[in-house]
Protein backbone atom coordinates (compact mmCIF):
# COMPACT_ATOMS: atom_id res chain seq x y z
CA UNK A 1 0.00 0.00 0.00
CA UNK A 2 2.48 2.82 -0.88
CA UNK A 3 1.88 5.67 -2.87
CA UNK A 4 5.44 6.92 -3.86
CA UNK A 5 5.33 9.86 -6.25
CA UNK A 6 1.76 9.76 -6.00
CA UNK A 7 0.05 13.58 -5.37
CA UNK A 8 -2.72 13.75 -2.85
CA UNK A 9 -5.16 16.62 -1.90
CA UNK A 10 -7.12 16.15 1.74
CA UNK A 11 -10.06 18.39 2.30
CA UNK A 12 -10.53 19.79 6.21
CA UNK A 13 -6.84 18.19 6.34
CA UNK A 14 -5.22 19.92 9.70
CA UNK A 15 -6.71 18.30 12.73
CA UNK A 16 -8.54 15.68 13.65
CA UNK A 17 -9.62 12.70 10.88
CA UNK A 18 -8.28 15.02 8.05
CA UNK A 19 -5.28 15.31 10.11
CA UNK A 20 -4.81 11.27 10.73
CA UNK A 21 -4.89 11.15 7.26
CA UNK A 22 -2.39 13.70 5.86
CA UNK A 23 0.07 11.92 8.10
CA UNK A 24 -1.04 8.22 7.11
CA UNK A 25 -0.30 9.32 3.25
CA UNK A 26 2.95 11.09 3.55
CA UNK A 27 4.19 7.68 5.92
CA UNK A 28 3.08 6.22 2.24
CA UNK A 29 5.40 8.37 0.25
CA UNK A 30 2.59 10.78 -1.14
CA UNK A 31 2.91 14.39 -1.20
CA UNK A 32 0.40 15.74 0.47
CA UNK A 33 -1.76 19.03 -0.12
CA UNK A 34 -4.17 20.05 2.88
CA UNK A 35 -6.80 22.81 2.24
CA UNK A 36 -8.66 23.99 5.28
CA UNK A 37 -9.86 27.92 6.20
CA UNK A 38 -7.31 27.58 9.32
CA UNK A 39 -4.18 26.54 9.04
CA UNK A 40 -2.82 23.69 11.54
CA UNK A 41 -1.89 24.84 15.03
CA UNK A 42 1.66 22.69 14.61
CA UNK A 43 2.94 22.55 10.65
CA UNK A 44 2.93 18.88 9.83
CA UNK A 45 6.40 17.74 7.97
CA UNK A 46 6.19 16.94 4.26
CA UNK A 47 2.31 18.34 3.76
CA UNK A 48 1.86 21.62 2.31
CA UNK A 49 -0.53 23.93 3.41
CA UNK A 50 -3.21 25.55 1.02
CA UNK A 51 -6.04 28.36 2.72
CA UNK A 52 -9.03 26.94 1.14
CA UNK A 53 -13.34 27.22 1.83
CA UNK A 54 -14.54 24.20 0.10
CA UNK A 55 -18.13 26.15 -0.63
CA UNK A 56 -16.12 28.54 -2.32
CA UNK A 57 -16.42 27.24 -6.11
CA UNK A 58 -14.31 29.64 -7.41
CA UNK A 59 -11.10 29.46 -5.12
CA UNK A 60 -11.48 25.67 -5.56
CA UNK A 61 -11.07 25.78 -9.28
CA UNK A 62 -8.25 27.91 -8.98
CA UNK A 63 -6.79 25.27 -6.61
CA UNK A 64 -7.00 22.59 -8.81
CA UNK A 65 -6.09 24.56 -12.16
CA UNK A 66 -2.72 25.40 -10.22
CA UNK A 67 -1.71 21.70 -9.69
CA UNK A 68 0.70 20.16 -12.24
CA UNK A 69 -0.68 16.58 -11.36
CA UNK A 70 -3.54 15.03 -8.88
CA UNK A 71 -3.43 11.40 -7.96
CA UNK A 72 -5.86 11.37 -5.01
CA UNK A 73 -8.51 13.52 -3.32
CA UNK A 74 -9.66 13.02 -0.07
CA UNK A 75 -12.98 14.73 0.24
CA UNK A 76 -12.33 14.88 4.31
CA UNK A 77 -13.99 18.44 4.93
CA UNK A 78 -17.08 18.43 6.85
CA UNK A 79 -19.01 18.19 10.49
CA UNK A 80 -22.21 19.80 12.29
CA UNK A 81 -22.76 21.29 15.80
CA UNK A 82 -25.23 19.33 17.84
CA UNK A 83 -28.63 20.96 17.02
CA UNK A 84 -32.22 19.20 16.78
CA UNK A 85 -34.48 20.09 13.41
CA UNK A 86 -36.23 22.65 15.24
CA UNK A 87 -33.53 24.97 16.55
CA UNK A 88 -32.64 26.38 13.62
CA UNK A 89 -34.68 27.52 10.36
CA UNK A 90 -33.68 25.51 6.99
CA UNK A 91 -31.49 27.90 5.78
CA UNK A 92 -28.67 26.90 8.74
CA UNK A 93 -29.91 23.10 8.07
CA UNK A 94 -29.06 23.61 4.10
CA UNK A 95 -25.28 25.31 5.03
CA UNK A 96 -24.82 21.92 6.77
CA UNK A 97 -25.86 19.61 3.60
CA UNK A 98 -24.04 22.76 1.42
CA UNK A 99 -20.93 21.41 3.33
CA UNK A 100 -20.74 17.83 3.61
CA UNK A 101 -22.54 17.23 0.62
CA UNK A 102 -22.64 20.10 -2.12
CA UNK A 103 -18.63 20.88 -1.64
CA UNK A 104 -17.52 17.76 -2.00
CA UNK A 105 -19.50 17.72 -5.31
CA UNK A 106 -18.00 20.95 -6.10
CA UNK A 107 -14.14 19.73 -4.98
CA UNK A 108 -14.39 16.58 -7.11
CA UNK A 109 -15.86 18.15 -10.41
CA UNK A 110 -12.56 20.64 -10.17
CA UNK A 111 -10.65 17.90 -9.49
CA UNK A 112 -11.67 15.79 -12.81
CA UNK A 113 -9.34 17.00 -14.94
CA UNK A 114 -6.46 16.48 -13.29
CA UNK A 115 -7.56 12.88 -11.93
CA UNK A 116 -8.69 11.52 -14.99
CA UNK A 117 -5.46 12.39 -16.72
CA UNK A 118 -3.29 10.28 -13.88
CA UNK A 119 -5.84 7.54 -13.33
CA UNK A 120 -6.50 8.82 -10.01
CA UNK A 121 -8.91 8.04 -7.25
CA UNK A 122 -11.38 9.63 -4.66
CA UNK A 123 -11.80 8.81 -0.98
CA UNK A 124 -15.08 9.99 0.36
CA UNK A 125 -14.92 10.46 4.44
CA UNK A 126 -18.40 9.42 5.11
CA UNK A 127 -19.96 8.58 8.72
CA UNK A 128 -22.50 6.20 10.03
CA UNK A 129 -24.61 8.94 10.81
CA UNK A 130 -25.66 8.43 7.13
CA UNK A 131 -26.76 5.11 7.42
CA UNK A 132 -28.91 5.11 11.15
CA UNK A 133 -31.07 7.90 12.84
CA UNK A 134 -28.88 10.78 13.70
CA UNK A 135 -31.31 12.87 15.94
CA UNK A 136 -29.61 16.20 16.67
CA UNK A 137 -27.64 15.99 13.24
CA UNK A 138 -30.51 15.03 11.05
CA UNK A 139 -29.44 16.78 8.16
CA UNK A 140 -25.64 15.86 8.64
CA UNK A 141 -26.88 12.41 8.75
CA UNK A 142 -28.96 13.04 5.31
CA UNK A 143 -26.00 15.02 3.80
CA UNK A 144 -23.75 11.71 4.40
CA UNK A 145 -26.09 9.64 3.07
CA UNK A 146 -26.23 11.62 -0.26
CA UNK A 147 -22.29 11.63 -0.04
CA UNK A 148 -22.50 7.45 -0.09
CA UNK A 149 -25.22 7.42 -3.05
CA UNK A 150 -22.96 10.35 -4.85
CA UNK A 151 -19.87 8.50 -4.48
CA UNK A 152 -21.16 5.44 -5.82
CA UNK A 153 -22.83 7.40 -8.95
CA UNK A 154 -19.24 8.59 -9.88
CA UNK A 155 -17.68 5.32 -9.87
CA UNK A 156 -20.20 4.38 -12.32
CA UNK A 157 -19.87 7.73 -14.27
CA UNK A 158 -15.89 8.05 -14.29
CA UNK A 159 -15.04 4.38 -14.85
CA UNK A 160 -12.69 3.21 -15.88
CA UNK A 161 -10.36 6.56 -15.35
CA UNK A 162 -10.72 7.55 -11.74
CA UNK A 163 -11.99 5.09 -8.80
CA UNK A 164 -14.33 6.28 -6.36
CA UNK A 165 -14.64 4.97 -2.99
CA UNK A 166 -16.44 5.63 0.78
CA UNK A 167 -14.90 5.37 4.01
CA UNK A 168 -17.80 5.38 6.42
CA UNK A 169 -16.69 6.30 9.89
CA UNK A 170 -17.70 5.73 13.21
CA UNK A 171 -16.44 7.29 16.31
CA UNK A 172 -13.52 8.90 16.32
CA UNK A 173 -11.10 9.95 19.37
CA UNK A 174 -9.65 13.51 18.02
CA UNK A 175 -8.89 16.90 20.10
CA UNK A 176 -12.67 17.43 20.06
CA UNK A 177 -14.06 14.13 21.36
CA UNK A 178 -14.64 16.10 24.82
CA UNK A 179 -17.66 18.56 22.88
CA UNK A 180 -19.68 15.29 21.30
CA UNK A 181 -18.62 12.77 24.35
CA UNK A 182 -17.90 15.22 27.53
CA UNK A 183 -14.91 13.89 29.90
CA UNK A 184 -12.85 10.92 29.88
CA UNK A 185 -15.15 8.99 32.12
CA UNK A 186 -18.28 9.79 29.45
CA UNK A 187 -15.51 8.86 26.40
CA UNK A 188 -14.64 5.47 28.04
CA UNK A 189 -18.21 4.84 28.22
CA UNK A 190 -19.27 5.63 24.56
CA UNK A 191 -16.23 3.15 23.75
CA UNK A 192 -17.43 0.17 25.68
CA UNK A 193 -20.70 0.57 23.24
CA UNK A 194 -18.27 -0.19 20.27
CA UNK A 195 -17.45 -3.71 19.77
CA UNK A 196 -13.65 -3.28 19.49
CA UNK A 197 -13.97 -1.32 22.92
CA UNK A 198 -12.37 1.46 21.66
CA UNK A 199 -13.24 4.63 19.55
CA UNK A 200 -11.04 5.19 15.93
CA UNK A 201 -7.90 7.23 15.97
CA UNK A 202 -7.38 9.02 13.01
CA UNK A 203 -4.69 6.99 11.93
CA UNK A 204 -7.43 4.29 11.72
CA UNK A 205 -8.88 6.24 9.51
CA UNK A 206 -5.86 6.98 7.59
CA UNK A 207 -4.78 3.76 7.21
CA UNK A 208 -8.25 2.46 5.48
CA UNK A 209 -7.70 5.97 3.20
CA UNK A 210 -4.52 5.11 2.21
CA UNK A 211 -5.56 1.44 1.84
CA UNK A 212 -8.33 2.80 -1.16
CA UNK A 213 -5.66 5.30 -2.79
CA UNK A 214 -3.50 2.67 -3.30
CA UNK A 215 -2.82 -0.42 -5.81
CA UNK A 216 -3.98 -2.44 -3.75
CA UNK A 217 -7.35 -1.54 -3.81
CA UNK A 218 -6.84 -1.27 -8.08
CA UNK A 219 -10.35 -3.09 -9.11
CA UNK A 220 -12.40 -1.59 -5.97
CA UNK A 221 -14.70 0.78 -6.91
CA UNK A 222 -18.18 2.21 -5.74
CA UNK A 223 -17.67 0.47 -2.57
CA UNK A 224 -17.97 1.96 1.43
CA UNK A 225 -16.05 0.55 3.59
CA UNK A 226 -16.97 0.42 7.56
CA UNK A 227 -14.47 1.72 9.46
CA UNK A 228 -16.51 1.83 12.95
CA UNK A 229 -15.00 -0.97 15.29
CA UNK A 230 -17.76 -3.24 14.27
CA UNK A 231 -20.57 -1.04 14.56
CA UNK A 232 -22.78 -0.08 17.41
CA UNK A 233 -24.30 -3.09 19.76
CA UNK A 234 -28.33 -3.59 19.01
CA UNK A 235 -30.44 -2.34 21.90
CA UNK A 236 -32.57 -5.13 22.26
CA UNK A 237 -29.91 -7.21 23.32
CA UNK A 238 -29.31 -5.21 26.58
CA UNK A 239 -33.44 -4.83 26.96
CA UNK A 240 -34.16 -8.58 26.83
CA UNK A 241 -34.79 -10.69 29.56
CA UNK A 242 -33.36 -13.89 27.97
CA UNK A 243 -30.76 -15.99 28.93
CA UNK A 244 -28.17 -15.99 25.72
CA UNK A 245 -25.23 -17.66 27.42
CA UNK A 246 -23.45 -20.44 25.89
CA UNK A 247 -24.84 -22.77 28.75
CA UNK A 248 -28.54 -21.63 28.27
CA UNK A 249 -28.15 -22.39 24.55
CA UNK A 250 -26.99 -26.20 24.91
CA UNK A 251 -29.34 -29.15 24.39
CA UNK A 252 -29.03 -31.74 25.99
Amino acid sequence: MELDGKVAVVTGGTRGVGAGIARAFVRAGAEVVVCARRPPEVPFPGVEFVPLDVRDTDAVGRLFAGLPRLDVLVNNAGGAPHRLLTEAGADRHARVVELNLLAPLAVSLAAYDRLRSAGGSIVMIGSVSGGRPSPGTAAYGAAKAGLESLARSMAVEWAPDIRVNTLVVGMVRTELSHLHYGDQDGIDAVARTVPLGRLAEPSDVGAAAVFLASDAAAYISGASLPVHGGGERPAFLDAATADHTPAADEES
